[in-house]
């Protein structure tokens, strides 16, 4: 039997400790400003983006990890004997599921399994914890998948962010609404209905910032590839 690897992107936001001691692999995704491109959580962390949309007025683009890399890091795991489980960010927030099709088909192994989350953030690592889980009970690849694909329809995101003004330079959010939020005050609970973002009730008050670097790559514009 092969072992399982879990492989993901930097977009679930499970914490080091977590993706280390769960032995999960990371595939960031790009987050271009400008000129510059830089990997997500690897040469480019929340806190320096956040100071990056401040100097520059606008918010970075991002962009799925190139085939080229999923077929690195999946060659990377076949060879040492493992077969590859992938689940990321939902095929309808990204290309990135797109993108590790690709490499799969470029490789043309049956060791590589992989899973629409239908989610984002802290939903997709939901799902990898409890892949994790059976992975560590003895399950095979396929067994996985199985148990995995049977959750995705039963995970519920909702996040509340401090402020419209993201969604507003990222295009996710039409002129009058912005201003009509910002003249309220109101703070929209964010939803992901069917594997895309909704707007659910709206709340007044103040949250911390860590709701907001919670929520960046989900607020933020995408770029063709995103």
């Amino acid at each position: 039997m092969r072992k399982v690897q879990l492989v993901t992107d930097s977009t679930c936001d499970l914490s080091e400790d977590l993706i280390q001691k769960r032995d999960i692999d990371l595939v960031p995704l790009n987050v271009n400003s400008d000129d510059e491109s830089y990997q997500d959580n690897v040469d480019l962390t929340t806190e320096e983006m956040y100071d990056k949309v401040k100097e520059k007025g606008k918010v970075p683009k991002t962009s799925a990890a190139a085939p080229a890399l999923f077929e690195e890091v999946f060659r990377k795991h076949l060879d040492e004997g493992k077969a590859v489980v992938f689940t990321g960010i939902g095929s309808k927030f990204s290309a990135t599921l797109q993108n590790a099709l690709i490499a799969k088909n470029a490789i043309g192994s049956e060791d590589i399994h992989l899973v629409d989350s239908e989610n984002l953030s802290s939903g997709t690592g939901l799902l990898l914890l409890k892949a994790a889980k059976h992975r560590d009970q003895g399950l095979e690849a396929k067994e996985v998948v199985d148990n995995v694909s049977g959750l995705t329809s039963k995970v519920r995101t909702r996040f509340v962010i401090d402020t419209l003004e993201y969604l507003h330079k990222g295009g996710r959010l039409k002129a009058i609404s912005h201003f009509v939020g910002s003249m309220l005050r109101i703070k929209p609970i964010i939803k992901v209905v069917d594997g895309e973002m909704a707007i659910g009730k709206k709340a007044r008050g103040n949250i911390g910032v860590g709701h907001q670097a919670h929520a960046k790559r989900c607020i933020g514009g995408q770029g063709a590839n995103g």
